[in-house]
């Protein structure tokens, strides 16, 4: 018998795998919602004779209508503190090597890249050499109370373990390895299985990504709502780039930080997510992406040529045959 998806007051839990507690923001905020649409009903605001008939036995009136009030009052209070941190995530520039048509090879239009493992590339049988990485996205629109951007399709790219990217270094051309497409569930959730991504140098380490409105959306660049960038864990890279596949990201990584980083120095709170795992058996993740979906994209942060965004200048020094990357 096929085993039962878990369940949490009647909601189907989005990560199967995870605790209660590690379900996302638009998980818990449909939780809290729903508590408090319960708690209208019983007339918690009155204080009502509804409270009373459901005080356990042993247990005044007046005890329980204050234990529910400050219940009531602490999920209003949370409910109010997830809105208030729910801003959009800071834009940030594509890079030169972004991948999309924008600026030189098209990777959204080649057959096969819609797929949740990007470690190989699609037209060859190169695989990428690193420590696993399970990334979990959870786009959410702001404007639409937190709901889950069910359909958006969300497109991610990263440079591999020696800080190289397909299809722009002179020995890439070929590969499409690193970059992937996937369609968000009713959750708004997208999974990637990757690898940590190296440590080029100028740059903290970091996975870009664009989200567009739907599938349709991703054949022209232009479309999309949000570029930004994923920022890797300190402790993480350190303990992934003892591994020799990761050549000088150790001391790459050792030239700069978060607050000196180029693009992170704007502020990267929303940008960082929360590792679990080891170097050996790989790590998890997993971060919420809000969204204003009533707001275009800046697309002065989608250039990627030279002069543009993201071009030379502000990446630091390139790998082998490649523009300073952002």
């Amino acid at each position: 018998m096929a085993q039962q998806p878990r369940q949490f007051e009647g909601r189907e839990l989005p990560n199967q795998k995870d605790d209660l507690e590690d379900q996302g923001l638009g998980f818990d905020l449909g939780t809290v919602l729903s508590r408090r649409k319960v708690l209208g009903f019983l007339g918690v605001a009155g204080g009502g004779m509804a409270l009373a008939a459901c005080s356990p036995s042993g247990t005044s009136s007046a005890a329980s209508s204050s234990t529910t009030a400050a219940s009531s009052s602490a999920a209003s209070s949370t409910t109010s503190a997830a809105a208030a941190v729910l801003t959009e995530m800071n834009s940030e520039t594509q890079g030169p090597y972004p991948g999309d048509g924008s600026n030189g090879p098209d990777v959204l239009e080649v057959s096969g890249v819609e797929r949740s493992d990007i470690t190989k590339s699609i037209d060859t049988d190169t695989v990428a050499e690193g420590v696993p990485l399970t990334l979990t996205m959870t786009i959410l629109d702001i404007t639409n109370n937190n709901a889950a951007m069910e359909g958006a399709a969300v497109y991610i790219w990263h440079c591999d373990a020696p800080g190289r990217y397909s299809m722009y270094d002179s020995e890439l051309t070929n590969e499409t390895y690193l970059r992937g497409v996937q369609i968000a569930d009713k959750y708004g959730q997208v999974t990637f299985e990757t690898i940590v991504p190296g440590c080029y140098s100028g740059r903290w380490p970091h996975i870009h990504f664009e989200v567009f409105p739907d599938k349709a959306s991703i054949t022209d660049s232009t479309n999309n709502i949000l570029t930004s960038q994923i920022a890797i864990d300190e402790t993480v890279s350190r303990e992934v780039y003892a591994n020799s596949v990761y050549g000088n990201s150790l001391n790459n990584l050792n030239q700069v930080t978060l607050d000196t980083d180029g693009i992170f120095s704007d502020g990267y709170d929303q940008q960082l997510p929360k590792f679990t795992g080891d170097a050996t058996s790989g790590y998890t993740t997993s971060i919420d992406v809000p969204i204003d979906a009533t707001t275009a994209q800046d697309q002065s942060m989608s250039g990627g040529g030279p002069g543009g965004a993201g071009g030379p200048g502000a990446g630091g020094t390139p790998p082998s045959g490649m523009m300073p990357p952002q």
